[in-house]
């Protein structure tokens, strides 16, 4: 039996998920798409640009574990990388398909078109390397399997993109048809002595320690280890916080929960419970300057058990070769049990009274009703900025979901993942919180929420600026043209589509949009929400001015 070169990375992407690819054409990749769209189960989806392509598999892989994007070759790919850059840094296996120009114009010295002008062709290849845990160029019908099933197996393993160059010309190449899929999906195994020895050292040092935190951070989702962590916590009966990137990996409804660490800007008693423990078992942590608050809440030292996708460091003593999942599951079988403390749970945010219908819409009335229509099956994307700090500080039934980007914090991130995690999970509810300057960026993305009929929520805060760099660093550079953006709706609409595009000004005009777009189930809402510059979360202010001081540093001097 044999299939193509595309029929064959067709099967294998149907055969581990994903159920959607999205593409942006071009005359390198054509008959690529033409051999995707053969495959029966995997259906073509079209974006606006190739760095929303990559966005939208982004989001795609959050839904479904794993996405693929198909683009041309430089001017494509080029912009692509920027989105698997993101996917790099958020831990997430997007495959990153470009086509390429035919083989028999390598070496010949001839000059292409969509290149940098030069007869050298492999500068993307070299480029792509940098975001990539895996990168390959299929030249031959005879190696396409093989490189084919190495990238996939790398991107599910280490959940991180991988890249794949097909040439124009070899995409519709016979080769066999792939085997049985249980080699790519399998996990490799920890050094099962130092998986002994790293409990062991592990179970001693907690034995030792009475006040044990458990804290957790956004690289535990990605190493599969969320239901670990709850198990751990029910065994050890500790606290547990979460870092603010990792909002909705533990249940809230949890007895042990007890909020978000971050700083200053932490839930109340989050920061004294870290800061007192003298055992803190930290799961897949990103310590970088947003997380810390310009380094000035960074735990470490002998009380820290941290836990990394690969490795774990017990009170400054090293063991690689360990995946998280491995250690955090048989550190809940094997720590000793503790009853739980009668400590208070960490309070929710006080709740806002309602605004009369005749009030000037605020941040914190216009939080207060966002908050209102999360449940279980919603799936909250909030933009970099103001909104992180609105998504955080809501209290989470069991199941929502929470989607950020803190690692990478791309403004106009949110559009087009938001897009690919509604293609990829059409079952839940999809809420995007976004600002106006974040939207500008990616706001064609929404087109292509119409023509899916995708009934996505969009709340933009129209605030006239890039609120979080204000804050940070204020100058004329934040500050940006206004747009009438849900005049945007009818445009991307054309006449046949089902996108709304609604303003509020006040609590009632809000409240009216709301209820419209819980009508509207065949396409997009976009709820512009005017808001005061002035008006956004305390947190965001408190955080903004010591991240802000951390970038003044000056430079240090012998």
């Amino acid at each position: 039996m044999s299939t193509t070169i595309g029929g064959y990375l067709a099967k294998r992407l149907a055969q581990i998920g994903v159920s959607h690819h999205f593409a942006v054409a071009g005359d390198y990749n054509l008959v690529l798409l033409d051999q995707l769209l053969a495959q029966d189960g995997l259906e073509q989806v079209y974006c606006c640009n190739e760095l929303n392509c990559g966005f939208a598999a982004e989001g795609y892989a959050r839904a479904r574990g794993a996405a693929c994007a198909v683009v041309t070759f430089s001017v494509g790919a080029l912009s692509a990388i920027n989105a698997l850059g993101g996917a790099h840094a958020e831990n997430l296996p997007v495959i990153l398909v470009s086509g390429a120009p035919n083989t028999n114009d390598h070496g010949t010295g001839r000059i292409l078109h969509h290149t940098l002008g030069t007869s050298d062709y492999g500068y993307q290849y070299e480029m792509v390397r940098h975001v990539t845990v895996a990168a390959e160029r299929l030249f031959s019908a005879e190696d396409a399997p093989a490189k084919i099933d190495r990238v996939i197996e790398r991107a599910l393993a280490l959940s991180k993109p991988v890249y794949l160059e097909i040439p124009c010309n070899v995409a519709d190449l016979e080769c066999p048809e792939p085997g049985p899929v249980e080699a790519l999906l399998s996990r490799r195994p920890s050094a099962g002595k130092t998986l002994d020895r790293a409990i062991e050292t592990t179970l001693n040092f907690l034995n030792e320690r009475e006040q044990v935190v458990i804290l957790i951070g956004s690289k535990l989702r990605a190493a599969h280890g969320l239901d670990a962590a709850v198990k751990l916590a029910d065994r050890v009966g500790c606290a547990v916080t979460i870092m603010a990137a990792a909002k909705g990996f533990f249940p809230e409804d949890h007895p042990a929960y007890r909020g978000v660490y971050w700083g200053n800007v932490s839930s109340p008693g989050a920061e004294e419970l870290i800061d007192n423990a003298d055992a803190i078992l930290c799961l897949g942590p990103v310590f970088n300057d947003y997380s810390t608050v310009g380094w000035q809440a960074w735990p470490k030292g002998d009380k820290m058990v941290r836990v990394e996708p690969e490795e774990v460091i017990v009170a400054g003593r090293s063991f690689g070769g360990i995946s998280l999942f491995d250690f955090v599951t048989a550190l809940s079988e094997q720590a000793p049990r503790r009853t739980r403390s009668a400590e208070t749970p960490a309070l929710p945010a006080p709740e806002t009274a309602p605004l009369p219908a005749s009030a000037p819409l605020t941040n914190d009335e216009m939080m207060r009703q966002i908050g209102a229509l999360v449940t279980a099956d919603t799936t909250l994307t909030a933009e970099t900025g103001d909104s992180w700090f609105n998504a955080v500080r809501l209290t989470l039934p069991a199941e929502a979901r929470v989607e950020l980007e803190m690692q990478w914090g791309h403004i106009g991130w949110s559009v087009p993942s938001a897009f690919g995690n509604a293609t990829g999970s059409p079952e839940r509810q999809h809420i995007v919180m976004v600002g106006d300057g974040s939207f500008q960026l990616t706001a064609q993305e929404v087109a292509q929420m119409i023509r899916y009929e995708l009934p996505v929520m969009i709340f933009l805060v129209n605030n006239r600026g890039y609120v979080i760099e204000i804050k940070i660093h204020d100058g004329p550079y934040n500050y940006i043209k206004n747009w009438n953006y849900a005049g945007l709706i009818d445009v991307f609409n054309a006449g046949e589509g089902h996108g709304l595009g609604l303003k509020a000004h006040t609590s009632g005009e809000l409240a009216e949009a709301i209820a419209k777009a819980r009508q509207n189930r065949r396409g997009p809402t976009l709820i512009e929400c005017s808001l005061d510059r002035e008006d956004c979360t305390e947190d965001l202010v408190r955080w903004g001015s010591k991240v802000g001081k951390t970038n003044a540093r000056p430079p240090v001097t012998n």
